[in-house]
């Protein structure tokens, strides 16, 4: 029988995999994919949950086939229209699309440029490390991203961090001491960052479904059955009433100082993989366990566009029966009040 898939090691010490199609066609993917999905989903959560699919160019001209492809990894392929997520984030045609770009109307930064030429991944030098939109409860569990255009390869990388081999790596003791907290997670643009508090910018008035949602320091992967820090990086993070909730509030308090200790200690380079993208390249990664972050690129010379979904269906048994906290009870529309999101 013909071999339609090859697996190999995407980096060292087993963290993601890539696999190689003997067809670039997406139907041809699609139907490799489908007939041997236990076997490729295998690989990839004993790889921590890292996966590269290169040569996806096929998708450009049916981005359908994303959200086809996506269905692979979860139940759920989320409509972004009801997510909170502003306007300008949504492809044309595919609901379960993001994109992502310095270009109208999307208009989407990208990170500051570090003081030195070298990539240092870790933080607090290399900012905005986040696992997707975990100001939701239960938060998604995979996200695919899809490179339509790119600048340089040593421009506008992805990293991603193995926060399961992070915890790992910690002492028995303060994986007991994590055990029993809760991180406080919320929208960057709500007026809860660690910079908005600092300024003294004005918080945000909320709707029940769109308030910060709290989750486990460490997580239980609901597959592997590991533990997993789940923090984010400061935007992403509610200064107010957290960063963690047992904890000292604000930005100077003893929650603030836990979470940057786990965030430089979660992003050493030893953890990090960093993805130099090239056009046609799928990324796919587990929200449960990783965090990822994007680098500078130089958004005045070169276009960025990236397609993303994300795919829920098994946030672990911390979430069991839980309801979606973004969406509305009261029938309010799910961004009423973020005009500036």
């Amino acid at each position: 029988m013909k071999q339609t898939y090859r697996i190999n090691e995407l980096a060292q010490g087993g963290f993601g995999i890539r696999v190689d199609f003997a067809s670039g066609d997406i139907e041809d993917v699609l139907a490799a994919f489908s007939s041997n999905a236990d076997a490729i989903l295998s690989h990839f959560y004993a790889a921590r949950g890292l996966m590269l699919i290169e040569g996806m160019h096929s998708v450009f001209e049916r981005p359908r086939a994303l959200v086809e492809l996506s269905r692979l990894f979860g139940s759920e392929v989320e409509n972004y229209h009801q997510t909170l997520t502003s306007p300008r984030f949504f492809h044309d045609s595919e609901e379960e699309i993001l994109i992502l770009s310095n270009e109208p109307p999307c208009n989407h930064p990208p990170p500051p440029r570090s003081h030195d030429d070298r990539l240092n991944v870790q933080f607090p030098h290399q900012v905005n490390w986040h696992s997707d939109q975990s100001y939701r409860r239960p938060p998604p569990d995979i996200t695919l991203l899809l490179a339509v255009r790119t600048p340089p390869p040593d421009q506008g990388q992805t990293l991603v961090a193995d926060c399961t081999s992070a915890c790992a790596a910690l002492t028995p003791e303060t994986r007991e001491r994590l055990r029993h907290l809760n991180g406080l997670h919320a929208p960057s643009w709500v007026g809860r960052s660690r910079e908005a508090v600092e300024k003294g910018e004005p918080i945000l008035d909320l709707l029940p479904h769109q308030r910060p949602q709290r989750h486990p320091l460490l997580r239980q992967h609901p597959v592997s059955g590991e533990q997993s820090l789940f923090v984010c990086e400061e935007k992403q993070m509610d200064f107010v009433d957290g960063p963690v909730v047992e904890l000292e509030t604000g930005p100077n308090g003893e929650g603030a100082r836990l979470i940057r200790e786990l965030l430089a200690h979660s992003t050493q380079e030893k953890f990090v993989y960093s993805h130099q993208w090239q056009v046609g390249d799928l990324l796919i990664a587990d929200n449960r366990n990783l965090l990822h972050c994007a680098t500078w690129y130089d958004a005045d010379s070169y276009s960025r566009l990236m397609w993303r979904t994300t795919v829920m269906g098994n946030p672990g048994h911390e979430y069991v029966g839980e309801r979606k906290s973004w969406t509305p009870g009261d029938g309010s529309e799910i961004m009423a009040g973020m005009d500036h999101a």
